[in-house]
């Protein structure tokens, strides 16, 4: 699967799962044209929508991105994601990414499913993250972990800031 695009493993992806594309947009709450669009490849996808995506299919991003380390994608709201290992362990699915963010960046990630655990940690600058209503502030070298289950998300208040996130997500 990791040889096919974005649209190719959506679809093997909703197809594998017995969901048609009117379900799976109604679920992720997107445009059907839209995830048409996506699913031929004439659209490329930003990572909000590909969360919104994986919840419904109850699948980690790499299911989307494809595992090769340097995949990257740009999030609303200034944010890179870099993926940088992934690991398939024995119920769970381990994705780390280094998150990049220019100043004043404000990002707010969809939930990811049922489980699905984050674990950040700063390695420069300021960052504000965590589920939207009890984020916390965090400088380098501090740490912060919580459920995706719910919106969360990331701001860099003062500067350039950049992190690693551990991303959890059972299978």
């Amino acid at each position: 699967m990791n040889d096919l695009g974005i649209g190719d493993r959506l679809r093997e992806l909703r197809t594998a799962r017995g969901i048609s594309m009117s379900e799976l947009a109604r679920r992720a709450d997107i445009g059907k044209a839209t995830l048409s669009e996506i699913e031929s490849g004439r659209r490329n996808p930003n990572i909000e929508t590909l969360y919104a995506l994986c919840a419904p299919l109850d699948v980690p991003l790499t299911a989307m991105l494809g595992e090769t380390p340097g995949a990257h994608g740009a999030a609303a709201g200034g944010m890179v994601t870099v993926l940088l290992s992934t690991r398939h362990l024995p119920g769970r699915a381990i994705e780390v990414f280094r998150l990049e963010f220019p100043a004043g960046a404000h990002h707010v990630s969809p939930a990811h499913g049922a489980d699905v655990r984050e674990q950040l940690s700063v390695v420069s600058g300021t960052l504000v993250a965590g589920v939207a209503d009890d984020a916390a502030v965090l400088r380098e070298g501090d740490c912060h972990s919580w459920v995706s289950d719910r919106d969360h998300v990331f701001s860099a208040p003062d500067g350039d800031a950049e992190a690693i996130v551990v991303i959890t997500t059972p299978e």
